[in-house]
């Protein structure tokens, strides 16, 4: 996981990367270097730690910055400093351009600030000669969305959003007919009350909702104000300031997470769940699983552009609405994978090891693969497990295979096993192809997801309930 923080540590010119919801990577671009002149690696491959505590203290966090920024976080409470590299800028101009189209208007986020438009310009128009692909905006148009654009919803489409709306409507709704409808996907319109009752916030009983939703709501902002002003508090000081280095870095191309008002919102979720689960604590990595419970719960409010909205423009208790939905869905994912982030994190070493015993059973030659180039499953597992793979998919990818973590029994924790396989042989054709240690690794932190959609993400996790079905309740299968 720390192949991009080795190599900004060896060779400048690599920009850092954040995963493919902000756009890796691009393989064409490597035909715009000329023939003979190639980046050059040096010290790529350190020294294999010895043990997993060596390893976590070697890498820190595979996307950290300098302690140099860490500071001017603190100082000025920016967005990230570094600037994207020259394809993510591309990307970012693309979908701005598409998004003032369709909506008139861009909100602008605390980041432009630190762009310089002429140098964007300048790097963007060396980059003319790249083939002009489809343009799918990041948030927008989930639930209907594929590869190739967003179509009108289809007679089928609109026959399973009437049964989601039979069911959702009835005086006790059946959360395991609603769990077998949402497997597939959840429709847009109704997915925050879906995601509400799957995730066991809301209760099944219809008419009980509205006293729940108020009494935890209520709770959660009892929090605020008991807690939230310790943040400064010798003791929590440093859990905050973590927070605070990491909450720039979500999603960091994508506008709505660089207003101060959602950025505040996101430290206020992750500071009173990290004191109120003192085993655990902040881990890097948590901030991740906010922003999908977050973009679907302000959905509801919105009709536009989510990625663009200007959240300051809302009601203030809608927006504690929103804010307090998010954090207590999260809590109830993480209540069911919290041993991934307690110390030494072994939920994560166990899961990491699982694939890689699970990969060697159902596809010899990548295990080989990896075993002769010396490539660890930790040096690139450990991320998928640690942030869902959120930072190998586009966030409107990661909320589609949600809605099936959701409806699927253990699906954050055993079933993401699975996923994560079926993930990795997708790729097969690209591994075997590689030949050298520093190329499998930048591939495998740079999968070209960022114009995958629910056809793809649907595909994933069909094979993925296929070696589920195959491995899961056959030991004899699963293990060596």
């Amino acid at each position: 996981i720390s192949v991009q923080y080795t190599l900004k540590k060896a060779q400048s010119n690599v920009q850092p990367v954040y995963g493919a919801q902000h756009p890796p990577l691009d393989p064409r671009l490597r035909r715009t270097y000329p023939k003979d002149i190639k980046p050059k690696f040096n010290n790529l491959k350190s020294k294999k730690a010895s043990s997993f505590h060596e390893f976590a203290r070697s890498t820190n966090d595979a996307w950290d910055i300098d302690d140099e920024e860490d500071e001017d976080f603190l100082g000025t409470h920016a967005p990230i400093s570094s600037l994207p590299s020259a394809q993510n800028l591309q990307d970012a101009q693309e979908e701005d351009t598409d998004c003032e189209h369709v909506n008139g208007k861009v909100v602008k986020s605390s980041s432009d600030a630190h762009l310089n438009a002429s140098s964007v310009r300048s790097t963007l128009q060396k980059q003319h000669t790249l083939p002009v692909r489809p343009i799918i905006p990041l948030v927008a148009r989930i639930s209907d969305q594929n590869a190739s654009g967003a179509p009108p919803m289809t007679v089928r489409e609109k026959n399973r959003l009437d049964k989601f709306k039979q069911l959702l409507a009835s005086p006790n709704t059946d959360l395991e007919e609603l769990r077998k409808h949402s497997w597939s996907g959840i429709p847009r319109e109704v997915r925050p009350i879906t995601w509400r009752l799957l995730s066991g916030y809301l209760p099944a009983n219809k008419e009980r909702r509205e006293l729940v939703l108020k009494r935890k709501r209520e709770e959660y902002f009892g929090f605020i104000e008991q807690y939230y002003h310790s943040r400064t508090d010798e003791h929590y000081k440093d859990t905050y300031r973590q927070i605070h280095i990491d909450i720039p870095r979500t999603n960091p191309l994508i506008p709505l997470f660089q207003q101060p008002v959602v950025q505040e919102v996101f430290e206020r979720i992750l500071f009173i769940w990290a004191i109120r689960h003192p085993a655990s604590g902040y881990v890097q990595g948590i901030n991740d699983l906010v922003t999908p419970f977050f973009v679907v719960f302000l959905s509801e409010f919105v009709t536009e552009d989510v990625e663009n909205f200007d959240v300051a423009a809302l009601p203030l208790d809608t927006q504690r609405n929103i804010e307090a939905d998010s954090f207590w869905c999260m809590s109830k994912l993480l209540d069911g994978i919290q041993d991934n982030y307690t110390f030494a994190q072994p939920g994560i070493q166990n899961k990491v090891k699982a694939l890689e015993e699970l990969v060697s059973r159902i596809d010899e030659d990548i295990h080989n693969h990896f075993k002769k180039y010396e490539v660890e499953y930790l040096q690139f597992a450990f991320r998928w497990m640690n942030n869902l793979l959120m930072r190998e998919l586009p966030l409107r990818c990661t909320i589609r295979l949600w809605d099936t973590y959701q409806a699927e029994a253990e699906g954050f924790s055993h079933f993401h096993l699975y996923v994560c396989a079926a993930f990795l042989i997708e790729w097969r054709k690209e591994i075997l192809s590689m030949v050298d240690f520093q190329g499998l690794l930048m591939l495998l932190q740079n999968l070209p997801t960022i114009h995958w959609g629910n056809e793809e993400v649907g595909l994933l996790l069909a094979e993925a309930y296929r070696l589920k079905y195959m491995f899961a309740d056959a030991p004899s299968h699963y293990k060596r």
